[in-house]
């Protein structure tokens, strides 16, 4: 089942088809697509999935994916996204408190969350594939990381602190083709938009992919691979987003501040304004 990550990556890979002019039967590479979005290839090979079974591309083995049209996403969402992503951010807040176990029965699922039985697969579907769950050996799932530990965030923002801010220092920081442009894009549309409960999910995500972007720019690969990391253990945590709309404006500008930073070459500058960045994140304390 399509989650509404790959929907979104599927119309943000159209969007590059387009921008770099390409025509049906262009060859299209699901790495360079993580590259470019800054994202990991699992998510991106689902949206080719998806893409796939739209017909918009079509995959050879062995060689490669060709792109078969251009092609826009369906403006209509589906009905159901709604109820899935505030269930999502509602089973954040429970497993962050303590109120889940580490086994997570499908149908217990349905019953806390008032889910349909599809509604319910969906949801653990999509938490697998972001890598918070797996499916046991027969029956039901589990959580793959443990629930909040308070000592975490300290040792998780010491060690960012350590890492993030020298991204931009690398040699030969780059980011990929149209990234700043549409990271840039997506931001102002989160300022733009009214906050409702699942907003927490987008705007992680949207997050997510800012910070791995920027480590994917620095062109090494052990601080892709950390970020990405973090970014995983810290998913259910940030689902359950308590800090209000003032805290997602803070976030939001300060990103774009180092996008400007970015663009001028003002490297040591993005430096800096990420250090700070993360030391105002890490003063963030929940009740």
């Amino acid at each position: 089942m399509t989650t509404k990550l790959q929907q979104d990556l599927a119309e943000r890979i159209m969007a590059l088809v387009r921008e770099d002019g390409l025509t049906a039967g262009a060859w299209l590479n699901e790495s360079d697509a993580a590259r470019r979005l800054g994202v990991s290839r699992t998510p991106v090979r689902g949206a080719f999935d998806h893409l796939a079974s739209l017909g918009a591309v079509r995959r050879h083995p062995n060689r490669g994916i060709e792109l078969v049209e251009p092609w826009h996403a369906p403006t209509d969402a589906a009905a159901d996204t709604d109820i899935i992503e505030t269930a999502m951010v509602r089973l954040a807040h429970d497993r962050e408190s303590g109120r889940l176990a580490d086994e997570l029965p499908e149908q217990e699922v349905m019953r806390r969350y008032a889910l349909s039985r599809p509604q319910a697969q969906r949801l653990l579907h999509r938490l697998a594939e972001l890598e918070m769950v797996e499916r046991k050996p027969g029956y039901g799932w589990r959580f793959l990381a443990p629930p909040r530990d308070p000592r975490m965030h300290d040792e998780r923002y010491r060690f960012r602190l350590l890492i993030e801010p020298m991204s931009f220092l690398e040699p030969g920081f780059a980011p990929a083709g149209s990234w700043i442009e549409a990271m840039r894009r997506e931001h102002r549309e989160t300022l733009s938009r009214p906050w409702r409960e699942g907003s927490a999910i987008g705007f992680f995500e949207m997050n997510a992919a800012f910070h791995e972007g920027i480590a994917a720019a620095s062109g090494n690969r052990f601080i892709l691979s950390a970020i990405r990391r973090q970014n995983q253990l810290r998913r259910l945590s940030n689902y359950d987003w308590i800090f209000g709309f003032e805290r997602v404006e803070v976030n939001c500008r300060e990103h774009l501040s180092m996008l400007e930073a970015v663009e001028k070459r003002d490297l040591l500058r993005a430096s800096e304004l990420m250090r700070s960045h993360l030391q105002r994140a890490s003063e963030l304390r929940r009740a």
